[in-house]
């Protein structure tokens, strides 16, 4: 079992950058997979990102390719994302997940953090 916790959320101006992290308990971090999720009110949970085991492999959302950067460092337990370009369609509760694969499906996660508010101003 792993706890995660998010951070780093808040309120920025559309262009401009913040960098999540979600800490994670429990002493098989590098035995999973990571990804990121947004969900906006009415909305349904949204693939954002996600990194493999290793992090050699990343995967992203036409939505936010070459805008926003997933990266794990294992020996910290801790998984980030990098998000650059702001736009005002970005607002969500953007959660981070584990999953034992590789996957983009949020019935895939096995473990959720709470959540914490990003929101893009115009």
């Amino acid at each position: 079992q792993v706890q995660l916790v998010e951070s780093g959320g808040g309120l920025v101006q559309a262009g401009g950058s913040l960098r999540l992290s979600c800490a994670a308990s429990g002493r098989t971090f590098s035995s999973y997979a990571m990804g990121w999720f947004r969900q906006a009110p009415g909305e349904e949970r949204e693939f954002v990102a996600a990194i493999s085991r290793s992090g050699g492999r990343t995967y992203y959302a036409d939505s936010v390719k070459g805008r926003f950067t997933i990266s794990r460092d294992n020996a910290k337990n801790t998984v980030y994302l990098q998000m650059n370009s702001l736009k005002p369609e970005d607002t969500a509760v953007y959660y981070c997940a584990a999953s034992r694969n590789y996957a983009f499906r949020p019935a895939a996660y096995e473990y959720w953090g709470q959540g914490t508010q990003v929101t893009v101003s115009s």
